[in-house]
Parts: structure tokens; C-alpha cells; sequence
């Protein structure tokens, strides 16, 4: 007889819910494993946020981000947020009007997501990145401001700031890389500021913020890249931390590169935001950068 060792059992791949607990409540988180997981090998993974009215596993799907996820062999981890909005919920971001009373500790939340993900599946916790969009941007944006440590780089889809309302109130510990994507045509988050009382400064002002914060030395240089696409970027930053903003002349309020209209202006699909932000995260773990 020969004997043939026990193989791992491979993760169960595809589309699942985490259990978190937290505060004495537990959530189901969405969770997407790619195909080709193994048991062994520690995933990159990353925290992909909803916008206010959206939901984890509405933003997984609005992001299309299984495709990527599956190319790129990362995991994805989308939670929902807790505050009731429409059909949907929003996020508590810190600063931003007066939440509800009894509402969730969104930072304290996100600790226990990311911790609960590395001790429950095959991560590799250096390389934890974060995105979001519009409010799940604003929300991941305030995150990195608080926990540089947990996350290696985050993108900002229509959503980025940068403290509020002045960097003195985004203190990272670190320097935190940074990529972000935005339209002209934005109705709900205006590049150019204004809007609501949760935006009032541009994305551009966002940047700079960010380049600030990271010691940045070099830039604004800006380059055309597509017909409606233009990419600003500050470089020779403390521990090669970039920033890099997308900027897209006729975009919406939108993602860029998504399949799915959400009724919101104009889809460019001249870049795909999913394909970008992944050639940006894998230069960077927590801690080190470039």
C-alpha cells in the first residue's frame, strides 16, 4: 500500500458572511475569498467600505470587486455600517455632525473586523489595505487618519478627506499612502468643494492635506493619461508614501470602471479604479513603504 499524506482542505472560496462581535452585538460581515485560496498561504486582503445608504454586500457587488480580487488572489472584507439611512446604513465618521445616540464606534469597529479576519481566515496582517466609497471613503479616510498601523494604503473612491476640517485633526502615526479617484461632474461630493456640511473643501485640497501629512516633497505634477483622465501625484514622501489623485473630466459620483450605473452621473471606464489601487497597494506593508 502507499500511503499518501492528508492534503489541506482548501478554503471555501466565493462569497461568504464573517460572524463579529462587538459591543455586545454580532455582525455579519461580507467576505470574499478567492478562487484558488490556499489554506496555508496568507491572503492580502482588502476593506472595501459602502457609501451612506449602501450596504457591504451591495458595495462588493457595485465595486466588482470579485473580479479583481480573484486576478489578484487578495480577499475582500466589506462590513456594513449601523446607522439606518434609506435602504441602507451610514457610517459614524468621526466628526462629522452628531450621530444618533447609542451609535456604533465605527474606528473601534473596523479594529474589530480586521483583528477578528486575521485570527478567523489566512491573512497576512502587513498587508491589510483599505478603500471606500463616497461616505465609506470618508469613513476609511478618518480610519487611516487614526489607525495608520492597521492599514498599509488606502483609496478613496469619490470620498477622500483629510481631517476635519484642518489636517491638525488627522494625526497619523505613520505616513499613510494614499490613492484616490474623482469626478468633475461629482453632484454629491463636489471636486470642488461646497456641497454638504460633511465635505466643504475640494479633492484637490484633500490631496494636498494628505502630502502634508506624509512630508512629501515633490509635486503637484500632474499627466494626462486618458482622454478624460488626469493623474496628480506627490512623490518623495517620508517612507515612499505617495498621494495620487485621478481626476475625471466627465465622471460622476461614480466608480470608475464598474459595470453597474447607479444613477449618478457618468462611469469611466477609460481606468479601472480596482485594477489601479491594487498596482498601488502591493508596493506597501504596514510600517514600510516604496
Amino acid at each position: 500500500m502507499v500511503f499518501v499524506p492528508a492534503q489541506p482542505t482548501p478554503p471555501a472560496t466565493g462569497e461568504r458572511t464573517l460572524p463579529v462581535s462587538f459591543a455586545g452585538d454580532q455582525y455579519a460581515v461580507t467576505v470574499y475569498i478567492p478562487a484558488g485560496a490556499q489554506p496555508t498561504l496568507p491572503l492580502p486582503a482588502i476593506v472595501n467600505l459602502h457609501g451612506s445608504q449602501s450596504t457591504g454586500s451591495a458595495q462588493l457587488r457595485y465595486s466588482d470587486m470579485k473580479k479583481a480580487a480573484d486576478i489578484n488572489s487578495f480577499l475582500v472584507l466589506a462590513p456594513s455600517a449601523a446607522i439606518p439611512a434609506a435602504s441602507g446604513f451610514a457610517w459614524n465618521v468621526p466628526g462629522v455632525g452628531t450621530p444618533p445616540p447609542g451609535a456604533r464606534d465605527d474606528i473601534a469597529f473596523l479594529d474589530r473586523v480586521i483583528t477578528t479576519a486575521t485570527t478567523s481566515l489566512c491573512l497576512d496582517p502587513a498587508r491589510i489595505y483599505g478603500a471606500g466609497y463616497s461616505g465609506g471613503g470618508r469613513m476609511m479616510s478618518a480610519y487611516a487618519c487614526r489607525r495608520a498601523n492597521r492599514v498599509a494604503a488606502i483609496a478613496a473612491v469619490a470620498g477622500l478627506r483629510a481631517g476635519r476640517p484642518d489636517p491638525a485633526s488627522c494625526a497619523p502615526a505613520r505616513p499613510v499612502p494614499v490613492i484616490t479617484f474623482h469626478g468633475r461632474q461629482d453632484a454629491t461630493n463636489p471636486y470642488a468643494g461646497g456641497g454638504s456640511r460633511y465635505w466643504v473643501y475640494s479633492t484637490p485640497a484633500a490631496q494636498r492635506r494628505w502630502a502634508w501629512l506624509n512630508g512629501c516633497t515633490s509635486g503637484p505634477r500632474t499627466t494626462t493619461i486618458s482622454t478624460h483622465v488626469t493623474r496628480t501625484t506627490y512623490t518623495a514622501c517620508r517612507d515612499g508614501a505617495d498621494v495620487v489623485l485621478h481626476t475625471v473630466a466627465d465622471g460622476g459620483h461614480t466608480w470608475p470602471g464598474t459595470p453597474i450605473d447607479n444613477g449618478n452621473g457618468t462611469v469611466t471606464t477609460e481606468i479601472n479604479a480596482n485594477a489601479l489601487m491594487w498596482q498601488f497597494f502591493q508596493r506597501f506593508t504596514s510600517g514600510s513603504a516604496g
